[in-house]
C-alpha cells in the first residue's frame, strides 16, 4: 500500500477581522495534498495569500485571524492544535521553515554559530564535543560561509541572512519543509545551489512546499505547481506540463508565464483586487481577455482548474 500524504489541506480559509468589522479574505478554500518525496511550488503575485497559508499551517497567524477547514500533518490537524503542541512537537521537528523575512527570525544578540549549535543539539541530539563540526556542516548545506559563523545577524547581508535561515531550517530534516521565498537576495548560482539542496530534502522521502516568485527555481525542482490568485488556488498541475506542453490552463497562470522575459515578456494588465473587496465571481475576470458574463459567478474547480474558460487540453 502506498504511503499516505505528509500534508493534506482541505478547504483551508483564513479571514482577518479588521477594525470596524471589516473582513479580509486572505485564503479561501485552499485544498491540496503533498506526498513524501514531493515538491509543490506555490506561485502567484505578491499579496495573493501564499505566505498567510504557510503561517496558518504553523499556527503563526495574528490574533485577529480565523481559520476554517483542515490541515492534516499525519493525523494531527494543524489548525486546531494548541500552541504547546505546535511549539514542542511541530515547529522545527515535524515542519521546518525557511522564513520570508529571515532577519526577523534570527536572534539578534547571538551569533549564527551559537544559533546553529543550539538547533543541532535540540533537534539531533549531537553532544557538545561534536556541536562545532555539526554546525559547520549545517552551514555548508546552505552555502553559508564558515568565516561568517561568528557574526551576529545585523552583520549579515540579506543574502547571507537568507542562507543562515535556510541552514537552520534544514537541521532537523523535518518530514515537511515550508520554504517561503527561499531564494530572496541570492544570485543565480546560489539560487540553483539552494533549490538543489531543498530538492535533496524531498528526494530523501520528505515533502517540500516552496512558496516563490522565482519561476525558474520552481521549474528546476517542483513536481507540481499550484497557482494562487486573490486568495484562491486557481490551478494545480504537474510541473512538466505546466512549464512545457500543454502549458497552464488557467488564463492567469498562462499570463504569469507570458510575462517572463524569456517568453512573451507581456505584463498582465491591471492590478489584483483588494482581498477585502473581492467580486462575487472570478477575481481575475477584470484582467482576463477570455472573460464573459459567466465569470460573474464563481467557477468550481474541475480537473485541477477553477475557470469558466480554461485552455482546452486538446490544444496540446
Amino acid at each position: 500500500m502506498p504511503p499516505g500524504p505528509v500534508l493534506s489541506v482541505q478547504n483551508l480559509s483564513v479571514r482577518f477581522r479588521m477594525r470596524g468589522g471589516r473582513r479580509i479574505a486572505a485564503v479561501t478554500d485552499a485544498s491540496f495534498e503533498l506526498g513524501p518525496g514531493e515538491c509543490l511550488a506555490l506561485i502567484g503575485e505578491s499579496g495573493c495569500g501564499k505566505s498567510v497559508l504557510a503561517s496558518a499551517l504553523l499556527g503563526l497567524l495574528p490574533g485577529n485571524a480565523r481559520t476554517d477547514g483542515r490541515a492534516l500533518l499525519g493525523d494531527l490537524d494543524l489548525l486546531t492544535a494548541g500552541e504547546r503542541t505546535l511549539a514542542r512537537t511541530v515547529r522545527g521537528r515535524r515542519i521546518g521553515l525557511v522564513p520570508q523575512s529571515p532577519s526577523a527570525h534570527l536572534t539578534p544578540v547571538r551569533t549564527v554559530r551559537s544559533q546553529l549549535e543550539e538547533t543541532v543539539r535540540e533537534l539531533t541530539g549531537v553532544r557538545k564535543a561534536g556541536l562545532r563540526a555539526a554546525a559547520e556542516a549545517a552551514a555548508e548545506r546552505a552555502a553559508f560561509p564558515a568565516t561568517h559563523l561568528d557574526r551576529h545577524p545585523h552583520q549579515l547581508s540579506g543574502g547571507l541572512a537568507q542562507r543562515a535561515a535556510t541552514a537552520l531550517a534544514l537541521v532537523g530534516d523535518a518530514p515537511l519543509l515550508l520554504a517561503d521565498e527561499p531564494t530572496t537576495g541570492l544570485d543565480r548560482e546560489l539560487v540553483d545551489r539552494t533549490v538543489d539542496e531543498l530538492r535533496r530534502h524531498a528526494d530523501a522521502g520528505r515533502a517540500l512546499l516552496m512558496i516563490t516568485h522565482d519561476l525558474a527555481a520552481a521549474r528546476r525542482i517542483a513536481d507540481r505547481v499550484a497557482v494562487m490568485y486573490a486568495g484562491r488556488i486557481v490551478e494545480i498541475s504537474a510541473a512538466p506540463a505546466f512549464f512545457g506542453e500543454p502549458g497552464p490552463r488557467h488564463p492567469y497562470a498562462r499570463a504569469l508565464l507570458d510575462a517572463l522575459p524569456e517568453r512573451a515578456f507581456t505584463p498582465i494588465p491591471g492590478v489584483p483586487p483588494e482581498l477585502g473587496d473581492l467580486p462575487p465571481g472570478c477575481a481575475f475576470a477584470a484582467r482576463c481577455t477570455r472573460a464573459s458574463d459567466r465569470c460573474g459567478t464563481l467557477p468550481a474547480t474541475a480537473d485541477g482548474v477553477a475557470c469558466h474558460h480554461p485552455e482546452e487540453t486538446s490544444r496540446a
